[in-house]
């Protein structure tokens, strides 16, 4: 029996889209109006021609938009800015975007692969946008005998350790969402989650496939954890402080990978263990287990591990770059904010003292972003490079890698630290 697809009327088309419209405008009106000023409650707001300007007030600046630089400056001061915006999820997410993006450029520029590298308009970004949406239209399917409720929740918590990871990175001076004195200690608790969650997702499935690929994971993750932990011994044995912040501070003279070359080798192997990249990708191995212990998710509960696996790719090379590559530090390019210079009585240039809320950030923040980001990108960059010139090894050859060699070479690292404490070369204050 065959079916006959309805015609296309202009007309239903036009009041499909003023109905979500209309819907759109309402939910604005009942839902983010409160939400706005239930957010303005939680903010500091600032004195403006001498008058303290209230959440209830706050939306003047729609009648008087001079009000709002310096509610933008109040806000971007809050605790739920830097988790939401920056450098929290938003920054993240951002980055990971772009980090997809190119990866599917560079790997179809790399392999001649004809999808990516012709396909969409723009350099292909319309293609990037059109998974997206397929993944949030597509339907998400429950295997039958699934544990439904750890089913479920292993991709949120997934993405939830992701952005826990993200939230202690600092990202320039000062902003970093979560900047706790025991900052590495932290890491390596996030880090231990992934394990788990990947684990408890494939036994959840009740499926051999992914249960098959969850094992996997799981000796891998093990594995190299170990390794990864003792490569970043050196770094603290010379900085003398797990805190993230002050060891990216440290770094203002010179980046720690150039004392600690193999720890930074090592470190790098095992991250790319740790996110199951090529060469190490024997959890997802297409060609073997079909996709490993993502098998049965679908729709967006595969979206959301992606997002996680995307996040936490971006947190591991920013933790790279905090703790080889000087983090933020770098000579300055950003301009100075012009000021007020006065000759012969008249005003020189823009005043942007005078300016209500600006500057919005301060040199030494956007300095230090652009530092970050750059450095950042470089380290993403060769993360997904082995992807397209590199074969999977198999699973003996990766648990030998793993437990023998990178767990010497950490320890040899954690040597050349020690030799250069104790030879008064190097310490908690830089060179001796």
């Amino acid at each position: 029996m065959s079916v006959i697809a309805p015609n296309f009327k202009l007309s239903e088309f036009i009041k499909s889209l003023l109905d979500n419209a209309f819907w759109a405008v309402l939910l604005m009106v009942l839902v983010g109006i409160p939400a706005v000023q239930v957010v303005l409650f939680y903010i500091e707001m600032p004195v403006i021609d001498g008058e303290l300007l209230t959440p209830f007030l706050a939306l003047t600046w729609l009648a008087d938009p001079s009000r709002l630089l310096p509610i933008v400056h109040a806000f971007m001061a809050t605790d739920m800015f830097r988790v939401m915006a920056f450098p929290g999820f938003g920054f993240a997410a951002l980055i990971a975007a772009g980090t997809i993006f190119i990866e599917r450029k560079m790997l179809a520029k790399l392999q001649l692969r004809v999808g990516p590298f012709y396909c969409g308009k723009i350099e292909g970004i319309l293609q990037l946008m059109g998974d997206g949406l397929k993944l949030i239209s597509k339907e998400i399917i429950i295997p039958a005998k699934a544990d439904k409720a750890i089913f479920w929740a292993a991709p949120v918590v997934f993405v939830g350790a992701a952005a826990a990871f993200v939230a202690l990175i600092p990202v320039a001076p000062g902003w970093v969402v979560a900047d706790v004195d025991i900052g590495l200690i932290a890491v390596f608790a996030v880090i231990g989650f992934f394990p788990i969650i990947t684990i408890l997702s494939a036994w959840s499935a009740n499926s051999k496939f992914p249960f098959i690929g969850g094992i996997r994971a799981l000796f891998q993750m093990v594995s190299f954890e170990i390794p990864l932990i003792l490569s970043l011994l050196g770094v603290v044995i010379l900085t003398g402080t797990l805190n993230l912040s002050e060891i990216a501070a440290s770094q203002s003279n010179f980046p720690w990978i150039i004392f600690l070359p193999v720890g930074a080798i090592v470190f790098f192997i095992t991250m790319l263990a740790e996110l199951e990249r090529i060469p190490f990708d024997l959890p997802e191995a297409e060609s073997e287990i079909v996709a490993g212990w993502l098998t049965e998710l679908s729709g967006m509960m595969y979206g959301l591990v992606q997002l996680g696996t995307y996040l936490k790719l971006y947190a591991f090379a920013a933790l790279f770059v905090v703790l080889f590559l000087g983090g933020w530090n770098g000579p300055m390019v950003v301009p100075p904010f012009p000021s007020e210079i006065l000759t012969e009585g008249i005003v020189m240039g823009p005043v942007t003292a005078k300016i209500p809320g600006l500057p919005l950030f301060t040199q030494e923040m956007l300095n230090g972003t652009l530092w970050f980001v750059l450095k950042t990108v470089g380290v993403i960059f060769f993360i997904l490079l082995p992807r397209g010139v590199f074969p999977r090894i198999r699973i003996d050859m990766l648990l030998n890698l793993g437990w023998t060699k990178l767990i010497g070479l950490a320890f040899v690292n954690i040597f050349i630290a020690l030799g250069l404490l104790y030879a008064g070369v190097l310490g908690p204050g830089g060179l001796q």
